[in-house]
């Protein structure tokens, strides 16, 4: 545990500068630190400093415990019309030959694979096809909750619901509206990118702009609906660039309250148009993860994709403002494997995924996607841990 003791600590270290010891007596005192401190963060604090204030600010919000659900990914399609830069996943339309295309009874197929599984969400995200438009949409959400009422539907993001309202000529509230009547329940964070325009021209020029992802979002959260939040670093942006795009988010989250949990995820460089740029290092994959939960304090949760940055990564990070590492998955996505990482074919039992958390000390509880508890496993032993029973023979009686 990281004590108020040891933040003090910190505060009484002669060697620190002014502007550290000011961020570390705010991180004590609960208050908000600014935008310039955000930056000086990035350029001038060491780990094992960002590790004790992210760590303290975890475990006041979380204590010891860890979240992770068990659900599934469908990935309707990897064709695009969007010609994202630093996208492995997917392929234009012209490309077609290299990507898939399912049908709405193949969707509903996968969906039915898990009808005697305990899963609880399924994720819906993908490119972007006018095949795939409002109409589409609301009916397949329809279906999936007509055939397992029970599972929550967290589907697409503000890239494929900006080009399918635009497309159907209605605004993003009436847009938002619509899909809430059909059955989508939640909106993962992706497609955020980074929202500066000097940035996202360069990156992912065609698709919704940093202030049309913040707009859909706003218009669900009117609703009194949940959302996540993503950010993509470690390619050509500067700090400045992910603390503006945090600063964003945290206005946003002040006026609406709607947005669950940040996502730091962490740029890839294989197979895509950017492989020319280093990935940047774990030391600062956990630096970016503990400045995150540092200056997005009106945000419940932080967390790592275990998927994208590898096991051994997600656990670190627990020691770094991280409090949530996804769910099982199954091996439902191709969007992290496509772009290089670790883990090729991600996939993890619940018991993997409880001890992969119990190993670095942290409680397991699994949530739904709206993080109501469904299990804390603080106390469970799963059936092939349990020690051993000894049973007293019988005594053969010789006499």
């Amino acid at each position: 545990m990281t004590t108020t003791a040891e933040v003090e600590k910190i505060l009484a270290d002669t060697n620190l500068s002014t502007e550290l010891q000011n961020i570390a007596h705010k991180t004590l005192q609960g208050e908000r630190i600014t935008f310039d401190e955000g930056v000086y963060l990035y350029e001038h604090a060491e780990l094992g400093y960002l590790g004790v204030l992210a760590n303290y600010i975890r475990e006041k919000k979380h204590g010891d415990k860890t979240y992770f659900n068990r659900n599934f990914h469908l990935e309707p399609t990897n064709l695009c019309v969007y010609d994202c830069k630093f996208c492995s996943y997917s392929r234009l339309i012209k490309q077609k030959e290299e990507g898939w295309a399912l049908t709405m009874e193949q969707m509903l197929d996968i969906v039915k694979k898990y009808d005697n599984e305990p899963v609880t969400e399924v994720h819906i995200v993908g490119g972007v096809l006018p095949q795939y438009d409002v109409a589409f949409y609301s009916a397949l959400f329809t279906a999936i909750k007509e055939h397992r009422p029970d599972l929550h539907v967290k589907a697409l993001t503000p890239v494929e619901y900006h080009y399918i309202f635009k497309k159907a000529k209605i605004d993003y509230a009436t847009g938002m509206k619509l899909m809430k009547d059909a059955g989508l329940q939640s909106m993962p964070g992706g497609g955020a990118e980074i929202f500066h325009p000097e940035i996202r021209e360069q990156i992912a020029k065609d698709k919704c702009t940093g202030e049309q992802w913040l707009a859909i979002h706003e218009e669900w959260h009117k609703l009194g609906m949940r959302s996540n939040a993503t950010m993509l670093y470690g390619h050509i942006e500067r700090f400045e660039h992910r603390v503006d795009h945090m600063e964003k988010l945290r206005e946003l989250q002040d006026r609406t309250g709607g947005f669950q949990t940040f996502i730091p995820l962490k740029f890839r460089n294989q197979r895509n148009q950017m492989s020319n740029i280093p990935e940047v290092s774990v030391i600062e994959d956990l630096r970016n993860y503990a400045i995150a939960r540092i200056y997005m304090d009106n945000f419940d949760h932080i967390k790592a994709y275990w998927a994208m940055i590898s096991r051994e990564t997600a656990q670190l990070s627990l020691n770094y403002g991280v409090d949530d590492i996804d769910g099982t998955l199954d091996d439902t996505t191709k969007i992290y494997s496509m772009a290089g990482a670790e883990e090729q074919t991600p996939a993890m039992s619940t018991k993997e995924l409880v001890n992969l958390i119990k190993q670095v000390g942290r409680v397991a509880v699994e949530r739904d996607t709206l993080y109501n508890v469904v299990t804390d496993f603080e106390h469970v032993v799963f059936e092939e841990d349990k020690k051993p029973q000894y049973y007293k023979l019988p005594v053969v009686n010789n006499n």
